[in-house]
C-alpha cells in the first residue's frame, strides 16, 4: 500500500472522529497493530523507539521496526533530544511509514533522566528545532510530524508549547490530559478543551478511553479531532468497533494473527490475559493466567469459549 492511499492528513481534513491506537512498550507491534486495524482503528502507533539507539545498530533496527503492506497509516515514535538524530531516524523511516512522532509524555524516570519524554514539554525550543529538523530531511509535505504531551499545571505553558510546534510545522499534537506527576487522576477535558482552542492544527485526545461511548463523550466535551487509546484497546481490541466486551470472534483473529507472526508466548499470552479479563470469572483467570504454551492456550479457548 502506497503511503498517500490513507494519508493521516486527508483523514483530519474529512471531519471524521480518527482513532488511534498509542504507543505501548511490548504490546502495539505488528501483529497487536494487525488485530485492532480489522476492527475500525484508523492509525496506530508504534511502541516508543529510542532514537539514538535505532540509528547506532542494525540490529535495533532490525528489532524495533517491523512492518508488512497492510500495516498503514502507521506513525512511528521516537524518543530524542537532539535534533539531527531524530532527523536522520525519520528519513530513515519514512518510506515505510506514514508519520513520525516525537514523544513528549513519557513519565518514567529513566526516559527523563536521559532527557527523553516528558521532560522536553519543558523545553519547547527544542521540540521545536527538532520539528524543524524532520520537516527539512523529510521531503514529502504531506508525511506527517507528530509530538504527544503531557499537560503542564500551569497550562499557558502547554499552550506556548503547542503554538510553537505548530510555527515550525508540526503536523497534530496528541494530549495526554494529565500532568507529569498525574497517574490514574481523572484526565483534565478542559485543559485538552484549551489546547484544541489555542491551535489551528489537529488535537487528539489520549487518556481514559475505555469503549467508543468514550471516544463520543470526549470528542463532546473537548471538540478535539481523534482518540488516541491504549489500555482501554488491550482489554479489548475490537472497541472502535463498538464491541462493549473482546468479542469471541476477536480472540480467535488474535490467535491466527500471532501465530502467523510468530509472536513469543509471552506477550501472546498476555494480550489474551487482557482480553479476556472482563469475560471471565476469577478462577477461570487463575486457571488461564497459568497456562505456559501455545498448545495449553488454544486447548483452553476451545474447550472454555467453543461455540
Amino acid at each position: 500500500m502506497d503511503s498517500n492511499s490513507k494519508n493521516i492528513m486527508d483523514m483530519f481534513e474529512r471531519g471524521k472522529v480518527v482513532k488511534i491506537c498509542a504507543p505501548m512498550v511490548r504490546y502495539s507491534k505488528l501483529a497487536f497493530r494487525s488485530l485492532v486495524r480489522k476492527y475500525d482503528c484508523d492509525v496506530c502507533f508504534t511502541p516508543m523507539i529510542i532514537a539514538a539507539d535505532f540509528m547506532r545498530s542494525a540490529k535495533a533496527r532490525d528489532s524495533e521496526f517491523t512492518t508488512n503492506q497492510a500495516d498503514r497509516p502507521l506513525v512511528v515514535q521516537f524518543a530524542a533530544n537532539d535534533p539531527q538524530t531524530l532527523a536522520e531516524a525519520a528519513s530513515a523511516v519514512a518510506p515505510f511509514s506514514d508519520g513520525v512522532d516525537l514523544n513528549c509524555g513519557c513519565p518514567q524516570r529513566w526516559a527523563m533522566a536521559e532527557g527523553y519524554g516528558a521532560c522536553l514539554i519543558n523545553d519547547p525550543e527544542l521540540v521545536r528545532d527538532m520539528i524543524q529538523q524532520v520537516r527539512s530531511r523529510v521531503e514529502n509535505p504531506r508525511y506527517s510530524v507528530s509530538i504527544k504531551i503531557r499537560i503542564h499545571k500551569d497550562l499557558r505553558r502547554t499552550v506556548d508549547l503547542c503554538q510553537k510546534a505548530e510555527m515550525a510545522g508540526v503536523s497534530w499534537v496528541t494530549v495526554h490530559g494529565r500532568t507529569v506527576e498525574e497517574r490514574h487522576q481523572p484526565v483534565h477535558y478542559d485543559a485538552i478543551r484549551t489546547i484544541k482552542d489555542s491551535v489551528s492544527i489537529p488535537v487528539i485526545a489520549n487518556g481514559d478511553v475505555k469503549s467508543l461511548k468514550d471516544v463520543e463523550s470526549t470528542c463532546l466535551r473537548t471538540g478535539v479531532d481523534g482518540v488516541m487509546v491504549a489500555r482501554g484497546l488491550l482489554a479489548n481490541p475490537a472497541m472502535f468497533a463498538g464491541y462493549e466486551n473482546t468479542p469471541l470472534e476477536c480472540v480467535w483473529d488474535w490467535v491466527d494473527i500471532a501465530l502467523e507472526h510468530g509472536t513469543p508466548f509471552t506477550c501472546f499470552h498476555q494480550h489474551l490475559i487482557y482480553m479476556l479479563e472482563r469475560v471471565s470469572s476469577p478462577a477461570e483467570r487463575r486457571v488461564f493466567n497459568a497456562l505456559s504454551s501455545t498448545s495449553a492456550v488454544i486447548d483452553y479457548l476451545r474447550h472454555t469459549y467453543s461455540s
